[in-house]
């Protein structure tokens, strides 16, 4: 028997695509036709319990195969790697992968490349999950706060919140935390649904939806907002009268307006009680948000699930330019990352609300604010994660909702594989699904 240790022996990748724009499922102000895709990677080993590590990043269809491409061209970071020593410090391989100097010109530290090291760097955190035979939450808030301090990369964010800093907000955040995992197993993490709210529902559908979604338990739902004023203030006006004065209604501009427009329309909806307006503007203008938050109050501002790195988080809580953040699993640079934004976010006092939907991103992020809850934050109070009921059937460990609520997974990893039958079915182009769909055809024989 060999006495060498087990290493990664394949980096594989998927381009998936779900086709959403048929039935609008997803529908926004700037995505009016969004096919809900995954860059899907697997990362095996030849360790003798077989477990695998999976990971991805959400597109919304074309340029997929471009996000699926960035993947493929760290392999050579990942291939060989000691299995044992990549779990037990998943941060090392975060270090490697932003730390290729030729790589990091693409970004750095941002867009397709750094998208393609969060996919990566999660597909590692769900290997080690599953080799410690926890569930992703559950492995972090067992962690010991010099281990998790570790993990993460300070450069570029001390002069908001210091190695130091984060030690002792982890260290105060396991206070309690046994009796809140008891509360969480028992009635799980609050959730608010964005279901009923595509812009390219009807009214009909949209007031269905929404009925439907509080007597299902929740007590907020969003709805996308930005391409017509006349239509929004309808649409907020059916919202409102279905869902009564109790629900909280969120609003989502998915960066639509320029700051003065985002002030006067924002405003011009206030009269349906909006609990936040989400992504107004561009990701990137700190200072707009700030201008916006300033002008639209009570209105809270939330933004996030375009924000590409830690460093324009802290900029953002330092300008005051949020109220809410908005962490998303698989835009940043992974696990490791969203650690170092979740410490930001307590060290300002701000609530973190997840963005979810899309493929599997409720699935992941899930893991990260039962995490917050248990070992930083330890509230849930103006905390929800983003719930939309789309595509779930696809992966093998599923989230499940109990009266508005996510629960607890309790499987090993990061929830993150897709069942083999739906890779099969929609690998683009040429899985069972698309090879039978005569647009898809179409296409592919134009570029010939």
């Amino acid at each position: 028997m060999s006495d060498a240790p087990a290493r990664v022996i394949a980096v594989d990748t998927h381009d998936i695509r779900f086709p959403t724009s048929r039935e609008l499922d997803g529908s926004d102000a700037m995505n009016p036709d969004p096919d809900y895709s995954a860059a899907y990677v697997v990362l095996r080993t030849d360790a003798a319990d077989g477990l695998e590590g999976h990971g991805f990043t959400f597109t919304i269809g074309r340029g997929n195969d471009v996000q699926v491409a960035a993947i493929d061209a760290l392999r050579g970071h990942v291939l060989g790697r000691d299995v044992e020593e990549l779990c037990a410090d998943p941060g090392s391989l975060f270090r490697d992968l932003i730390g290729d100097s030729q790589l990091r010109w693409l970004g750095p530290e941002k867009g397709v490349m750094h998208m393609a090291i969060g996919a990566v760097v999660n597909a590692a955190w769900d290997l080690a999950a599953r080799r410690a035979g926890k569930p992703l939450w559950q492995l972090l808030a067992d962690a010991e706060p010099e281990w998790l301090v570790r993990q993460i990369d300070f450069r570029y964010i001390t002069d908001a919140l210091t190695p130091e800093e984060a030690l002792d907000l982890l260290r105060r955040g396991r206070a309690g935390a046994e009796e809140r995992r008891a509360r969480l197993l028992e009635r799980g993490f609050p959730a608010y649904t964005t279901s009923p709210g595509w812009l390219g529902y009807d009214d009909d559908k949209l007031g269905r939806l929404a009925t439907q979604a509080v007597a299902d338990g929740f007590r907020q739902i969003k709805l996308k907002v930005g391409a017509d004023l006349d239509d929004d203030i309808r649409r907020c006006r059916v919202a409102r009268a279905v869902v009564g004065p109790e629900i909280r209604l969120a609003v989502d501009a998915n960066q639509r307006w320029n700051v003065d427009e985002a002030i006067r329309w924002t405003n011009a909806l206030a009269e349906f009680g909006p609990y936040w307006i989400e992504e107004p503007t561009s990701p990137d203008d700190i200072l707009g948000h700030a201008a916006i938050r300033r002008a639209v109050g009570p209105v809270k501002v939330a933004t996030g699930e375009h924000v590409q790195n830690r460093i324009v988080f802290k900029q953002m809580l330092q300008a005051g330019a949020l109220d809410i953040v908005q962490i998303d699993a698989a835009r940043v640079g992974g696990v490791n990352e969203n650690l170092a934004i979740l410490l930001l976010a307590a060290k300002f006092g701000v609530p973190v609300c997840p963005h979810a939907g899309g493929v599997g991103l409720c699935e992941l992020v899930q893991h990260l604010s039962m995490f917050d809850y248990l070992a930083v934050s330890g509230s849930t109070e103006d905390r929800v994660i983003e719930y939309v009921d789309h595509l779930h059937e696809h992966f093998v460990t599923p989230v499940v909702i109990r009266d508005g609520h996510y629960t607890a997974p309790t499987a090993p990893g990061f929830s993150a594989a897709l069942r083999p039958e739906s890779l099969a079915r929609y690998t683009f182009p040429g899985g069972t699904y698309w090879a039978a769909d005569p647009d898809t055809q179409k296409g592919r024989a134009s570029q010939c």
